[in-house]
């Protein structure tokens, strides 16, 4: 038999050389704006692009480089956290040994819990997983485009069609030209709302792999937000000032902690509903592990071959020393030096424990709406407060006040933790696209583990040189280097709430409202199931509340555009139309990915944060009802093509 190509020495290189554009990609992005994308999709684009150069190269190497770049890429959510530390004036730089500390150890972590929920979330489980789904999509089509058959041509005609359209929409809302999105505030007395729509096509992409439950479930946590919590908020503490502002403002600061309580209660009820399979995916990597022991591997298909089991307590509990230390040395010197071994003993508790349910959640929520789209950061708030409270109790307990200190060192062990759920909440949807390629799942594990410690040497230079260059707002070293520092929005938000759990300034009452909507949601869905007819996921609806609307309502339009055509082409009982609908929305994910890093590191060389823009403010009416037509235009007919492509397919048989 010939020997397989998967994890080789040239896939590891060019996943790591395809790391450092994805990572100073996304580092730069979620500073400036909050958010980040997932890498997986472009990733395998340029592998394909690379290795086709290589006579002996698979599917299943370029596989490996997607899940090193990903891995790599996904932990940049780490400056969610760290750079609150330069905020709050506790650093003034990035100490690279504690940055690659924080990352390195969190992702291995990640990486290590994800072997067992593999099984429990990937492999027995039914989850859409759109952006793994259209990961596999891309690497499937772009492998076979070599031959000669006409269908696998029709394939990749439609997903480099959809790329292009993407791509090119996005390039000219970058002008300027087109909006980048619509948005309506107004007031009824003195209540206010609105709504904003992003005209991004990558979301309507997404929205359609998500499914049509999942959508309608985000759908009534957007009408939660906004038909409810922010006109009655607006309403009971009436603010002057243009619409638009106000109501922002108030979903911002009071109803997406609404959001962040009930996207808590919905994970813990998705945890204990995942409880049994989480059980039984270690049951069987435990009753893999004694097979391999025994001789008996040969009898366990390739496709569900994991890391063994004991190495992967090996590797976690070998983790914990490294944390320890660098736990204790973030502490030695200061003012919670008397208690440091319990903050210490507390901290390593903390991430252990906490880590594996925050995991477990992520990856459930990755495989729900996508990587992308998971609130990764709706649950690095439920984080960062319970590691205040613990901490707080420790000090008041020991009779130390230190809030500073306190403060600071809740912030990095919620750094900790957030690596180990970003990397879960990305691994899953990697070895899901590994899954569906009949990859070998621990040589993805182990690409994956390279992948982090590729990520973690690269950050910390990457944050230290856009600390130098433009500095975070609010930082009391902030030196203009620019006219405008980088707003750091999630580290904002993050680091005040440990300065609010710690100075007892937090409304608990906004959290506990998001609970009992959670409750209820959950409750709504349970009735709903034993109808076997219709679900309300209720993490969907927390997604709905806690994400912006203009980040939701295309997700939901996706859904619904994705539905009405898949019921079509049934209805029409072309059984390839679905799959090429498929490959559109993936299309449409991989060219906004891919422009969105070019347009990032043109920002960055220019230093111009529009540096594509054609036109100004005074066109702004015109390019809103240019873009918002075009969109639906552009939509329209690439479901119309992919109609016409399927039918193609079909005669081709």
């Amino acid at each position: 038999m010939k020997d397989r190509v998967e994890l080789t020495a040239r896939s590891l290189l060019l996943g790591a050389a395809v790391t450092l554009v994805f990572t100073a990609a996304n580092v730069y992005l979620g500073l400036k704006v909050g958010l980040t994308f997932a890498s997986t999709i472009p990733a395998a684009v340029i592998s394909m692009a690379v290795l086709r150069a290589f006579k002996n190269s698979s599917i299943y190497e370029n596989n490996i480089v997607q899940t090193v770049a990903s891995a790599a890429g996904t932990l940049s959510a780490v400056i969610f956290v760290l750079p609150g530390l330069i905020m709050i004036g506790w650093w003034s730089g990035f100490p690279f040994a504690q940055c690659f500390g924080v990352c390195a150890i969190g992702g291995i972590l990640g990486v290590m819990y994800s072997v067992p929920l593999r099984r429990a979330l990937v492999a027995q489980s039914n989850l859409p997983y759109p952006e793994g789904v259209a990961a596999a999509e891309v690497l499937k089509v772009g492998t076979a485009a070599g031959a000669a058959d006409e269908r696998n041509r029709a394939g990749l005609l439609a997903l480099v069609g959809g790329t292009l359209a993407s791509a090119g929409f996005a390039v000219i809302v970058a002008t300027r030209i087109f909006a980048g999105q619509i948005a309506g505030y107004f007031r009824i007395g003195s209540a206010t709302t609105g709504l904003g729509f992003s005209l991004s096509l990558a979301l309507v992409g997404a929205g359609q792999l998500i499914g049509l439950s999942v959508g309608l479930a985000m759908l009534t946590g957007l009408f939660i937000a906004w038909g409810i919590a922010t006109p009655v908020l607006t309403a009971l503490h009436p603010a002057a000032g243009p619409a638009a502002d106000v109501a922002t403002t108030v979903w911002s600061h009071q109803v997406r902690f609404i959001g962040a309580g009930a996207i808590g209660v919905a994970a813990l009820w998705s945890l204990g509903r995942l409880a049994r399979p989480v059980a039984a995916g270690v049951a069987s990597a435990l009753a893999a592990s004694r097979r391999r022991r025994l001789g008996e591997i040969q009898d366990e298909p390739r496709t569900e071959r994991d890391l063994p089991i004991g190495i992967v307590a090996l590797i976690s509990l070998g983790c914990l020393i490294p944390l320890a230390i660098l736990l204790a040395n973030f502490l030695a010197g200061g003012r919670l030096m008397p208690i440091a071994g319990w903050l210490t003993l507390a901290a390593v508790i903390y991430v252990v424990i906490a880590g594996f349910f925050v995991a477990a959640a992520c990856g459930y929520m990755a495989g729900l709406i996508g990587s992308s789209n998971s609130p990764v950061s709706g649950l690095a708030i439920l984080v960062v407060i319970g590691a205040s409270l613990m901490l707080l109790v420790i000090a008041r307990f020991a009779g130390v006040t230190a809030p500073s200190e306190l403060i600071a060192y809740a912030l990095f062990v919620t750094a900790v933790l957030l690596c180990v759920a970003t990397i879960s909440n990305d691994n899953l949807q990697d070895l899901k696209t590994g899954q569906l390629v009949d990859a070998t799942p621990w040589r993805q594990q182990v690409a994956l583990v390279f992948g982090v410690c590729v990520g973690a040497l690269v950050i910390p230079p990457i944050l230290n040189l856009l600390n130098r260059g433009y500095g975070f707002a609010g930082a009391p070293n902030l030196h203009n280097a620019i006219a405008q520092p980088l707003p750091a929005p999630q580290a904002t938000l993050i680091s005040a709430l440990a300065k609010g759990v710690i100075g007892g300034q937090i409304d608990w009452a906004l959290i506990a409202t998001g609970a009992l909507v959670g409750a209820i949601v959950v409750a709504a869905d349970e009735l709903l199931r034993t109808t076997k007819r219709a679900a309300l996921p209720p993490l969907a609806v927390g997604l709905g509340i806690y994400l912006p609307a203009s980040t939701t309502a295309p997700v939901v339009a996706g859904a619904v555009i994705g539905w009405l055509y898949n019921r079509w082409a049934a209805r029409a009982g072309d059984v390839r139309a679905k799959q090429t609908g498929v490959l559109i929305a993936s299309g449409l994910i991989v060219g906004e990915s891919l422009f969105g890093v070019l347009l990032a590191g043109l920002i960055v060389s220019t230093g111009r944060p529009e540096p594509l823009g054609l036109v100004g403010d005074a066109f702004a009416k015109a390019s809103t009802a240019l873009g918002a037509g075009a969109f639906v235009l552009v939509v329209g007919a690439l479901f119309r093509w992919a109609g016409t492509l399927s039918r193609t397919c079909a005669s081709s048989k």
